[in-house]
């Protein structure tokens, strides 16, 4: 159990949270919530005792061990991946390493073996020695092979860094798990792999996250930062939407009733207080007014920016034509003789394999590298608007955002703007931020406006959740389901997939399936299961 007595936490004049009193306990998950800049990953580190609010107290159970997933991808390259995971349970592999520095020693005293002997006990009582083996199980839930567990952290790349560190904080039954974004750079079979791990989790888990599925999957509760403080929901996130926003709709509605009665007093003794008939009424009236009190709504620190995508036409006949396109990069064939046709209508989602193979073929259609044999085709009705996975050699002039944007609607002038940038939540001054110094998700929303402005008929998307807070990719979800015409997209966004896609495409190691379904019918399919297992089997044999 871990709880939060009066924390506060203030940067300058603006408030965080205040007066913060929570308790988590143990069998639950907890989601934490709130809109970027909110204070949800300072907040865990609040908890986890890396920083201190401005007062208040922290308190954890007696003897119980904090395990949080860390964000520094280099802090352990000079060590091997199983020792990293390892050192998740700080005193086992204390306890591990003198344990092997004695019986490494040439001349063994009395002393080293009654110290041994300790060391045993205690050994025992933690696990030690299920240690490797439960790390090699995390490992491998995780996609981290057996053929990279002995090498130096500092050999392997990026996301898998990412993913031994998440079985470093998975390691050893901590008794409070604190995870920030631990579904990053996760595909979707690790991602599942993690839910259920979670789901099994009989400790206290707080886990900040933009996936909602993924929410929705593992939260038993939800803590809500906004209006200044941390609101507890019991449910998951889907709950916690449907009743905060039912509580907003009933606080408006009863400040809707306390106006409207006020107008009608308001009405009666304008109408009759000059009136000797009807003065005493009036009067009456005049008391009730007084009485009559609206309550201040709240300022919620959550926005949704304004996304929807208007095509200029409709798609014709001919959307998109590919056939047989292959690429090779560094010595490796991302693509062999791949196919392809859309037709009018497709929301098409590129799922499996790896991310390279599904954004070198979106770098190809939208024209920003060419294939090695192959081809593809436009239809002549057709306007792609693309949006890359990398977006910053968009960024690299020195522009203010009003410049920016028009570059892309030169024929419009600033209060145009301005008013785009409006609705993609950069008001006021914001709209004169250098393009240069934009945060990762105040690109994306760039982005989304310059594809809005080219009213284009087929959008393509490259993991375009990426860097957004669960405002900005609920609206950009609504914006895709409302979208009428076609659609090519990764993602590794559960509810994404699973509200815009109606045809799903997966690369496999020995070809690809094509599927007019959606994505929860392609993964309950049974004829598809057993054409995967033919596909995956084939790797294989190869290997064999």
């Amino acid at each position: 159990m871990i709880s939060a007595h009066n924390v506060a936490l203030a940067y300058g004049k603006r408030v965080i949270f205040k007066d913060v009193n929570i308790k988590f306990v143990p069998g639950n998950c907890y989601g934490l919530i709130g809109a970027n800049g909110a204070g949800k990953s300072t907040f865990l580190k609040i908890l986890a005792g890396e920083l201190e609010g401005d007062k208040g107290s922290i308190s954890v159970g007696s003897g119980e061990r904090i395990a949080m997933l860390r964000q520094d991808h280099f802090a352990f390259d000079d060590h091997s991946v199983i020792d990293t995971v390892m050192m998740g349970h700080e005193r086992l592999f204390k306890v591990k390493a003198e344990r092997e520095a004695i019986y490494a020693k040439s001349e063994f005293t009395e002393e080293d073996g009654v110290r041994s002997g300790e060391l045993e006990a205690e050994f025992a009582e933690m696990n030690g020695y299920e240690a490797e083996s439960e790390a090699a199980v995390l490992l491998n839930g995780l996609g981290i092979g057996e053929e990279l567990r002995s090498l130096q952290m500092k050999e392997l790349e990026g996301g898998e860094k990412v993913r031994v560190l998440l079985a470093q904080a998975l390691f050893g039954n901590p008794d409070v798990l604190l995870l920030d974004e631990p579904t990053n750079h996760l595909d979707l079979k690790s991602i599942q792999w993690l839910e259920d791990f979670l789901a099994r989790f009989q400790n206290t888990v707080i886990v900040v996250s933009h996936d909602r599925h993924f929410l929705n999957q593992v939260c038993t509760h939800v803590a809500d930062i906004d209006f200044g403080k941390i609101t507890v929901y019991v449910g998951n996130y889907d709950f916690w939407y449907e009743a905060s926003q039912l509580a907003l709709k009933q606080k408006q509605e009863e400040n809707r009733k306390v106006t409207d009665k006020a107008n009608e007093l308001k009405e009666f003794i304008q109408r009759f207080s000059s009136n000797a008939s009807k003065a005493k009424q009036a009067t009456s009236r005049k008391k009730l007014l007084e009485k009559l009190t609206i309550e201040d709504m709240p300022v919620s620190s959550r926005k949704y920016p304004f996304v929807v995508f208007k095509p200029e036409r409709a798609c014709g006949d001919i959307i998109l034509e590919i056939k047989d396109l292959c690429k090779t990069i560094d010595g490796v064939k991302v693509l062999d003789n791949f196919s392809l046709t859309v037709g009018k209508g497709d929301k098409v989602t590129f799922i499996g394999g790896d991310s390279l193979t599904k954004t070198t073929l979106l770098q190809i259609l939208a024209g920003e590298i060419t294939p090695d044999s192959g081809s593809y085709r436009w239809g002549v009705t057709i306007t792609p608007a693309f949006f890359p996975i990398d977006n910053s050699s968009y960024f690299t002039k020195d522009l203010s955002l009003v410049d920016w944007l028009l570059q892309f609607a030169p024929t419009e002038g600033e209060s145009f703007a301005r008013g785009f940038l409006g609705r993609m939540l950069f008001s006021g001054d914001e709209a004169k931020k250098m393009s240069t110094v934009l945060s990762g998700g105040e690109r994306v929303r760039c982005m989304l406006a310059k594809m809005m402005l080219t009213e284009a008929n087929v959008l393509v998307f490259d993991e375009p959740t990426n860097h957004l807070d669960l405002e900005s990719i609920t609206a950009l979800n609504n914006g895709l389901i409302s979208f009428s015409e076609v659609i090519l997209f990764t993602s590794h966004d559960h509810k994404f997939l699973s509200t815009v896609a109606n045809r799903i495409i997966e690369f496999t190691p020995t070809g690809f399936i094509d599927r007019m379904l959606t994505f929860e019918e392609y993964l309950e399919s049974g004829e598809v299961a057993k054409i995967r297992n033919e596909h995956y089997q084939g790797e294989i044999d190869l290997k064999l």
